[in-house]
């Protein structure tokens, strides 16, 4: 069941009007039937129609009730909307930095419960876990081998272009064994500032702290190491775009074709991009390697990301405990329940965070972003930037994209937004 915040206020005014039970609106009361109510906001769009069949089953399955709703707004406007009229859901799935933000007022311990030994993706504040991890996410680049491997006429091995030469190399062979331009560039925003731009960050030795200095304007971005490096990338994945004429104007779904057909070998992206490539005639022969860097932190051999996305339970005085008992079991049931592993991995198409959950990651970008996981190879995402940072810093991306302002200039419009920017890093 999808419904908007206006959509909610409707159906509560609906109920009120008819005199029906308050315990229907979400946060209120706690019996329906007989049965406990809970409901769970997703934030997660490209999983709702799941997340709606499971809320079914399971409550036909358990003694309790279950919606699910969806809001397009930002997670953290829809949740203080939902806060102030005091109508709080059950269970919430938010990003990492609400949690640090909600947590306080909000949300309940969840220290006590088994499965925070099963997963070290959880967020802990204060000595006290507040966020169940639903899932783990990765960055790097999404490659299809088939049509590399026909050119190459070998088995292609990620391993072997850990470097920009290597991989501009191989670039270059691909090139003149007739794939003309080899790469596709997303021209979102959120895609070129929220993640790659973002691996600028994340991949310094401390990354609040350079944030802090980006904020202090202490930072000389045309000077900084790692910010060459993975411009350097970038540059090579640019001018190998077959949008490259037109970059800014490059549709997602039509990049995403390319790749999955192999008319492209290789797209800056994350695991979640599987949820469009598997609508068109993919190949299975298809994974992720670390962004081809000229470095020596050997960052170039490891994906960036972690938990993605986390529940937390509500707890203030709209939520009953035998609610909150209801919340901490089907978070439980995600775990160690043989159809809550499925759910997350069959179903959703998600990689478990936890390592009791041992099903097969169905999809290849899955796959490969599991096996970096479990061999410790994975940069921690910085979950922290402020709510402007993509769309501001992601148009000045785009400018750079499309060939209207040169890296320097836009090193000099990073340093200028950091330097006002709201810095919203978490306090342990």
């Amino acid at each position: 069941m999808k419904m908007t915040t206006t959509g909610w206020k409707r159906f509560g005014a609906v109920v009120l009007a008819s005199a029906m039970p308050l315990s229907l609106l979400a946060g209120c009361g706690s019996e329906s039937s007989g049965k406990t109510q809970i409901t769970i906001f997703n934030s997660k769009m490209e999983i709702q129609d799941q997340m709606e069949k499971m809320a079914e089953t399971y409550s036909e399955d358990h003694d309790v009730d279950v919606e699910v709703y969806y809001s397009s707004d930002t997670v953290s406007a829809h949740m203080a909307t939902k806060y102030a009229s005091n109508e709080p859901y059950t269970l919430a799935m938010v990003d990492a930095k609400d949690v640090y933000s909600l947590a306080k007022d909000y949300a309940v311990d969840l220290s006590d419960e088994s499965w925070v030994e099963q997963t070290d993706q959880a967020i802990a504040i204060g000595g006290k876990t507040y966020g169940f991890p639903v899932s783990i996410e990765a960055r790097g680049v999404i490659y299809n081998a088939d049509p590399i491997e026909k050119i190459i006429g070998e088995d292609f091995d990620p391993e072997k272009y850990a470097t920009l030469d290597e991989f501009k190399a191989l670039i270059t062979q691909l090139k003149k064994g007739g794939l003309a331009t080899p790469t596709a560039v997303m021209k979102e925003d959120w895609s070129l500032a929220a993640h790659y731009l973002g691996e600028v960050y994340e991949e310094q030795e401390d990354p609040a702290a350079f944030i802090d200095e980006l904020h202090e304007g202490k930072i000389d971005l045309n000077s900084n190491e790692k910010f060459n490096a993975l411009m350097d990338t970038f540059d090579v994945l640019k001018a190998n775009n077959y949008a490259a004429d037109n970059a800014i104007s490059a549709e997602r779904e039509v990049s995403e074709q390319k790749l999955a057909e192999g008319e492209v070998a290789f797209m800056f992206g994350g695991n979640w991009d599987w949820a469009v490539i598997n609508q068109y005639e993919y190949s299975k022969n298809m994974g992720m390697l670390p962004v081809p860097q000229d470095t020596d932190d050997d960052s170039n051999h490891k994906l960036v990301g972690g938990g993605s996305k986390f529940f937390i339970v509500d707890s203030t005085e709209n939520t009953t405990e035998e609610q909150r008992s209801a919340a901490k079991d089907f978070l439980g049931w995600i775990v160690n329940d043989e159809a809550g592993q499925s759910f997350i991995v069959d179903d959703c198409s998600l990689v478990s965070p936890f390592t009791n959950n041992t099903l097969e990651v169905a999809d290849p970008l899955g796959a490969s972003v599991k096996e970096y996981s479990d061999t410790g190879m994975l940069i921690p995402s910085y979950n922290y930037m402020p709510d402007d940072h993509y769309s501001v810093l992601g148009a000045e991306f785009q400018k750079y994209l499309a060939g209207e302002e040169d890296r320097a200039k836009f090193a000099k419009g990073i340093e200028a937004y950091w330097k006002t920017a709201k810095i919203t890093a978490p306090t342990e």
